[in-house]
């Protein structure tokens, strides 16, 4: 027996859905043109590379002195051409994520990120300064460092 042969009312169909008013979340990979594939020797080696600079960031960000952005840019680079599931891991981390989509979108590097590089080289200058005997091994390293804050407060910032 149909429903509306009973006096039932007929089942209603489900009609369109009103759309959602949030847009979806964009997706934090970039999209990359496809590669020749790299033979599986070369793929591990970089997938190798790109665990060991994570690891070098993620210490570079306790040490004063020792770089992170760098190691994780490089970490980035090596698992586009090995690993695309770390890649895109290292794009959604909270921490390197920002940082990596800042430097896709133009080489920008946040401000806070800038002040955060000049205090722990300005550590590491105190450190050098007394820790070195050699005057012009410990001016070479103090240029060397006074050369990267330069470049890095040209360069431009997000947002």
């Amino acid at each position: 027996m149909r429903p509306e042969e009973d006096g039932a009312r007929p089942a209603r169909r489900a009609g369109p859905s009103k759309p959602d008013p949030t847009p979806p979340a964009p997706d934090p990979t970039p999209v990359m043109a496809p590669r020749k594939p790299l033979p599986r020797v070369a793929r591990w080696l970089l997938m190798a590379f790109a665990g060991l600079c994570v690891v070098l960031g993620l210490i570079g960000a306790i040490v004063p002195g020792m770089p992170t952005t760098v190691f994780i840019l490089m970490a980035a680079w090596a698992a586009a051409r090995s690993s695309p599931r770390m890649h895109a891991w290292l794009y959604a981390h909270r921490l390197f994520g920002p940082l990596l989509r800042d430097w896709d979108d133009g080489g920008r590097v946040a401000r806070r990120v800038k002040w955060i590089a000049t205090f722990t080289m300005g550590a590491s200058a105190v450190l050098v300064w007394h820790g070195i005997r050699t005057t012009w091994v410990a001016g070479l390293v103090l240029g060397t460092m006074a050369a990267v804050l330069g470049w890095l407060w040209l360069r431009p910032e997000p947002g």
